[in-house]
């Protein structure tokens, strides 16, 4: 089919939450990028709850902040509701989440999209990729990129192509026996592009994710649910909002719960639930389960939570949150009317499950880039992941790489010592994934250091070496991290006697009387007492801002674990740093077992660290390796 043809650096397809980050990426490094979705109106929708961050996922949102992201600033300025969820345990599992109004949040993410110099907006649909056979250093054939086709014809030569798919490959929803060939909320899916991948040797996989009902506002009865209100001080999610911009009137959300009847009518209808019915071929979000999943699963459970939160500020329509379904219509409102408060609900949207394709993220290098295709880059869903805040961090590391490439530079791999982002990365190209993966604050063994309150400091060098983050901002971390190291010093080095103001200090805040001095480092170690309710017997203590005094008070509380979890981190960064050379040959290791091997080929881990993470790699292939490395090494100098 004849057509157009034009030249750019990058070009991404997608523009979901995974797409808008990496195309941002690649513009502001100044790459002339094109991004292409299947409809301008769909740009970083929300097509299940509209909400960003939660448990993990705030501190994913934080650290693509820290970055240079785009996520964090987005939702500072169009949310409706935010909460610090987990604020009654410790610091390492405290998450931001905050409820979006839906359609202002698309709208604001494609103005910043619409006005980003280097960045081109098409409406089309891409089916197909352009690559050319390469030799690469080793002598080895690949593929390589040059560019892609789209439905009508038209040609875009490229350097670097990064697939943000997400849910729209060769899409169908499921409702009851009711069955659509469409992408989320109704939108055209992308049916050409899974049969070019296939062409060029990339496995894909078939998951399914769902989404709730919506509800017309006035058929809802409020007064029969309990209240949730948003935290009376709000924290913003972009380390460059400013906290005092983010203080407005929030809107209400509500809590409500199912019942032994709502249960009873899900069992009678199983039978009609394709996820039941042998009707859905995809694998599913453990995670995330459908309420069908729920009942059969957790039958010992009476009651599950359901929660309603509003779309937005300028609609009535109501999400049902806890309750995805992909039963028939006729049941849904059956189930959903047994719900207190839901007696008269009527239904603005039917619940619906929805199956796509995915890839197999163990054929990328940590880069995200695809280790038999150079130049093409993957993030989000179509990496077999969850979540709009899993899919916006892969997204933007895609994208960051994608230009690294491009720029003969080296690619930016955070380890999961660094960040949740590493751990996420990590995990999908290193571990099986038979479901869609969904980040959890258990899966980051370093999750004391790698706290939401400190991605500033643990990330803005990085954005500031690649390109992302100003000069400026760079240097406003620099000035906290010494601040907070000086007033650490000093706490520590300032000791407060046993007089009697001091012992009747400590008996009005229920702390044991003193019988020596001690530093105020020491008493803040004490549950009772906190850098605040210290300022009586601290004078001279500097006037510091908000954020420091936090990381400074968590730096002193939580010192012994901290200290123990870095000297752990040391001794992960041994085993990280021993890189594997990129033409190693595992068949000319004769010692090791044939299962690692068959692994080590598959996976061809970039260092000893990643290798022993391998399911299938023991620790005694590890010692094999290593001994082999260093003869290989050897031979080489």
């Amino acid at each position: 089919m004849p057509g157009f043809h034009e030249n750019v650096d990058v070009c991404v397809v997608g523009a979901g939450h995974a797409g808008c980050e990496a195309a941002l990426a690649c513009a502001r490094l100044g790459l002339e990028t094109v991004i292409f979705t299947v409809s301008v109106d769909s740009i970083a929708l929300m097509p299940c709850n509209p909400n960003v961050g939660g448990s993990s996922k705030g501190h994913l949102v934080r650290e693509l902040d820290a970055l240079g992201g785009e996520m964090g600033k987005n939702i500072d300025k169009t949310f409706i509701q935010s909460k610090m969820l987990n604020v009654s345990k410790g610091p390492a599992v405290h998450s931001l989440r905050a409820q979006a109004d839906k359609a202002e949040y698309s709208r604001s993410m494609r103005r910043v999209l619409e006005n980003q110099e280097h960045l081109t907006i098409k409406q089309a649909e891409v089916c197909e990729l352009l690559t050319e056979d390469v030799i690469d250093a080793f002598g080895r054939s690949k593929k390589k990129i040059t560019g892609v086709r789209i439905l009508t014809g038209g040609e875009y030569s490229c350097k670097a192509v990064v697939l943000c798919t997400g849910t729209y490959l060769n899409a169908r929803c499921l409702c009851g026996e009711a069955i659509t060939y469409t992408g989320p909320n109704g939108l055209m899916p992308a049916t050409h592009l899974t049969d070019s991948l296939k062409s060029l040797g990339v496995a894909v996989r078939r998951f399914k994710t769902g989404t709730p009902a919506r509800m017309d506002k006035r058929s809802i009865v409020f007064s029969k649910m309990e209240e949730q209100f948003g935290d009376e001080r709000v924290v913003p999610f972009s380390f460059s909002t400013d906290p005092d911009d983010v203080q407005i009137d929030q809107v209400s959300c509500w809590l409500t719960y199912t019942n032994e009847k709502t249960h009873e009518i899900i069992r009678n209808n199983l039978d009609r639930s394709p996820i039941y019915a042998g009707i859905i071929e995809g694998t599913g979000p453990r995670y995330c389960p459908s309420i069908e999943d729920k009942v059969v699963k957790f039958a010992d459970k009476d009651r599950h939570q359901v929660f309603i939160e509003p779309e937005g500020l300028y609609t009535n329509e109501m999400y049902v949150g806890g309750m995805s379904s992909s039963l028939p219509e006729d049941v849904q409102l059956a189930m959903y009317r047994t719900v207190p408060g839901l007696e008269n609900c009527k239904i603005v949207r039917n619940a619906y499950a929805i199956e796509y394709d995915c890839i197999d993220p163990q054929q990328l290098f940590p880069s995200l880039e695809f280790k038999n295709i150079k130049g093409l880059f993957s993030g989000g869903q179509l990496n077999g992941s969850s979540g709009y805040e899993e899919a916006a961090a892969q997204g933007l590391v895609a994208g960051i790489n994608a230009a690294m490439s491009i720029l003969n530079k080296e690619p930016l791999i955070m380890d999961r010592s660094e960040s949740y982002i590493g751990v996420l990365i990590d995990d999908l190209v290193t571990k099986e994934n038979f479901e869609p993966y969904r980040m959890m604050t258990s899966r980051a063994e370093y999750r004391l250091l790698l706290r939401q309150d400190n991605a500033d400091l643990r990330l803005r060098k990085h954005g500031y070496e690649v390109g992302l983050v100003s000069k400026e901002e760079y240097e406003k971390v620099c000035e906290k991290e010494k601040a907070i190291e000086t007033e650490v010093s000093r706490l520590k080095s300032v000791r407060v006697g046993a007089s009697k103001s001091v012992q009747d200090f400590m008996e009005a805040h229920g702390s044991t009387l003193l019988k020596t001095g001690f530093t105020l480092a020491e008493l803040m170690c004490r549950p009772e007492l906190d850098y605040h309710t210290l300022a009586p017997l601290d004078p001279d203590r500097p006037s510091l801002s908000a954020d420091v005094i936090e990381q400074v008070e968590i730096e002193i509380k939580y010192e012994g674990y901290i200290e123990r979890q870095r000297r752990q981190v040391e001794q992960f960064k041994k085993t990280e740093k021993k890189k594997i050379p990129d033409d190693i040959n595992y068949n000319d290791i004769p010692s090791l077992r044939l299962e690692a091997r068959q692994k080590l080929i598959k996976f061809h881990p970039i260092s000893v660290g990643q290798a022993s993470r391998i399911s299938g790699v023991s620790p005694a292939d590890i010692s094999v390796l290593l001994v082999y490395l260093e003869h290989f090494q050897k031979t080489r100098s």
